[in-house]
């Protein structure tokens, strides 16, 4: 039977959820008990909690009847089974089967991709224990032990936060650097701190076309020749992440290329070869194996239809509910733990680029509220910044937070009768505790309302599967809230003005007055 793709507001069980008269206080019914019950499996010992979330059992009931409606796991199995879900580039959406095969073989132009996506592993693999055995050089015969990442936005972001997350508890076998923004201070800052001589340069750009990634290329380029050094050939200190027809693909500018395609959409592409050369190149392919691993554990069980088993299923409908029977348009990631500490960016363009669409799967506008605005901090640094709006501010902000009961460091100390790792968990479940409560006073200054609801995602430690299935926990997520909103979650054509216009900006063939003013200010002529 042919899957109807249908808005949220054409449902039967939205229109039940809706109507919803009872509501928790949850300084009443945030109990031991829920919080012990309520929670799910995430893959690879991963846990979501969701107690201090506003749902109630009827609620649950009517949010699984949505699911069914919707047809939330028919269209993750032919996103699995790779028909064409990306409708607004006749694409298909296939970033799980980088990790693993879930669903039927996907053959195009005659290539099994899943068998593609591995032999580019493989060619990765392979170039990584080259470099760190000292088989591949750089042009003048030294070892390279430092690489730089060259790309925007998802070419850049979720490599980016992934690096940071694990190269403290999986000892880095090369210093990695990120170039991004086309703001050349960028740049400027990554080449004072390498040595030209021994630095790999990862350029990553599907197309091959990226206007930041380019300018970026060819100032570094510059740089480089610019030092004089005898020999340097800076053809033999690039690789190439791109796709197999690109202008960069094969270049006799770069040291090798490997490959990606269009099923995958740069935010969802960091379990491409897109992260998985600068993290087998800087931390090893053991490590990206095992995130990999991480990340598949993590799609096996969203496949599960029963909402109270499938975690990312469960964070997607409880995102819907705040948003669409709360009317909450924000909602805050707030990692306890340092690593993390550039997770909510990805998770912002994730998100936003992905479910930030007014108009649905067939073009046609939408009469409900679709993604969130997502923002968030690492904790504790969060608490001692924004948390005042979110304790005490007008607008409800609907909380993720994520905890590790161990530190990746394994070095701690103790003072006051607690360690460090102590005082941070004490803090995260003293803030969901205190968000959900509130705290009543006469002086309206010290009031808290409370009912700020929340979900927790824990695990032991943050190691390079748990941070797989996490990744993978949100890539879900967002995948089935668009499925739910009828949006097409995995194009971006919100992007794409602010390119025409730089373009016309830059070959100055606007004739728009006030385009032409602002660049006078800016002195772009």
């Amino acid at each position: 039977m042919a899957l109807e793709w249908n808005n949220l507001d054409k449902t039967t069980s939205y229109t039940q959820l809706r109507d919803t008269d009872t509501f928790i206080s949850l300084s009443d019914d945030l109990t031991g008990e829920r919080v012990e019950s309520w929670k799910v499996p995430a893959g690879a010992g991963l846990m979501f909690h969701y107690g201090a979330s506003m749902v109630t059992e009827t609620d649950l009931t009517r949010l699984q009847a949505l699911s069914d409606e919707q047809e939330l796991i028919g269209k993750y199995k032919a996103v699995l089974n790779g028909e064409r879900i990306n409708t607004g580039e006749d694409r298909r959406v296939l970033h799980q089967l980088t990790r693993g095969q879930l669903g039927e073989d996907v053959i195009e132009n005659g290539i099994n991709l899943r068998s593609f996506y591995i032999e580019q592993n493989t060619r990765v693999r392979d170039f990584a224990e080259k470099v760190h055995s000292g088989t591949i050089t750089g042009s003048i015969g030294k070892d390279f032990d430092t690489i730089v990442q060259i790309g925007i936005g998802g070419s850049d972001l979720g490599p980016r936060a992934l690096y940071l997350a694990l190269r403290q508890i999986h000892a880095p076998k090369m210093k990695a650097f990120f170039v991004s923004n086309v703001d050349p201070d960028d740049a400027a800052d990554v080449i004072s701190l390498i040595n030209p001589e021994t630095t790999l340069f990862i350029l990553v750009s599907k197309s091959g076309t990226t206007q930041e990634t380019l300018a970026n290329r060819d100032l570094i380029i510059t740089k480089m020749k610019s030092a004089g050094i005898p020999g340097y050939d800076p053809s033999g200190h690039i690789i190439a992440v791109t796709s197999k027809t690109s202008p960069l693909a094969g270049s006799s500018t770069v040291l090798d290329s490997f490959y990606i395609d269009d099923n995958i959409g740069g935010r969802y592409s960091s379990t491409s070869v897109v992260g998985g050369a600068v993290l087998s190149l800087a931390l090893g392919p053991a490590v990206f194996d095992a995130l990999l691993t991480g990340a598949n554990e993590a799609d096996r069980s969203a496949v599960e239809p029963d909402i109270r088993k499938n975690a990312s299923l469960l964070d997607a409908l409880i995102g819907v509910f705040n948003r669409n029977v709360l009317g909450l348009p924000v909602t805050a990631v707030l990692p306890y733990s340092q690593a993390l500490s550039r997770f909510p960016a990805h998770l912002q363009q994730l998100d936003m680029e992905s479910n930030g669409k007014s108009v649905n799967r067939r073009g046609e506008a939408v009469s409900y509220s679709t993604g969130p605005i997502v923002f968030g901090e690492p904790g504790t640094n969060g608490q001692h910044s924004f948390y005042q709006l979110l304790h005490q501010g007008t607008d409800v902000v609907p909380l993720q937070f994520i905890g590790f009961r161990q530190s990746q460091a394994g070095e701690d100390i103790e003072t006051d009768g607690s360690t460090s790792q102590t005082k941070l968990n004490a803090n995260l479940v003293a803030q969901i505790i205190a968000f959900a409560r509130g705290s009543r006073n006469e002086n309206p200054n010290k009031n808290f309302d409370g009912m700020r609801p929340s979900t927790l995602l824990s695990a032991d430690r943050l190691d390079a599967r748990v941070l797989g299935a996490l990744l993978a926990h949100f890539e879900n997520k967002v995948m089935f809230q668009g499925f739910c909103w009828n949006l097409n979650s995995f194009d971006q054509e919100g992007v794409q003005l602010g390119k025409i216009l730089t373009r016309s900006v830059l070959d100055g063939s606007s004739d728009d007055g006030a385009l032409r003013a602002f660049a006078s200010i800016l002195r772009i002529k």
